[in-house]
């Protein structure tokens, strides 16, 4: 019995010494907390592209909603207006060239119909940020649309950790709809 009380001292001082002090709480000059810093470069951006995806298909689910597939155009136009939001420093819809969602998925060839876009300017994760989309009522609208069925995720993130999200949205054309009606 004593070996035991002898053990379990030893592995929980082994256990409070692996612990660490965590780091003090940087405050801004307007006394809130600064930002921690997510590193988007130190990650595999096609894991970080799932994570978000996976997490949007799950909520996606839970309303009944077919899941997303990645779309390489839509992915395109994400990441032209995620660097150009960044260039312009304002998180709006429309590039520094007057161009639209709409423009934008038309120029890289996306052959379904848009259907919306959500931006965001943050120094949070992809799935905090997800979540703050989440939460208002427009931004859930565009992620959980029922007609729906490509996404393209990306983001642009400055030196100083600020990150630029886009996410676009777009489904099938009429006539591809049509089409798939006669095939039935």
């Amino acid at each position: 019995m004593r070996n035991i009380r002898l053990i379990l001292c030893g592995l929980g001082l082994i256990l409070v010494s692996a612990c660490e002090t965590p780091a003090p709480v940087q405050m801004g000059t307007d006394g809130k907390p600064l930002p921690k810093l997510y590193n988007l470069e130190k990650q595999d951006p096609a894991a970080v592209q799932y994570r978000m995806l996976d997490a949007v298909n799950v909520m996606r689910q839970n309303v009944g909603a077919m899941p997303l597939r990645i779309n390489a155009e839509l992915t395109a136009a994400a990441a032209t207006h995620a660097r150009d939001m960044s260039v312009q420093n304002r998180p709006w819809h429309f590039g520094s060239d007057g161009s639209s969602p709409l423009d934008r998925v038309a120029r890289v060839g996306y052959q379904g119909v848009f259907l919306g876009e959500v931006i965001s300017e943050t120094y949070e994760s992809e799935l905090t940020t997800l979540s703050a989309w989440v939460d208002d009522a427009d931004t859930r609208f565009v992620i959980l649309d029922p007609n729906a069925q490509d996404v393209g995720i990306a983001w642009f993130q400055e030196p100083n950790g600020k990150i630029w999200w886009t996410m676009t949205t777009g489904g099938p054309a009429l006539s591809q709809i049509a089409a798939s009606a006669r095939a039935e």
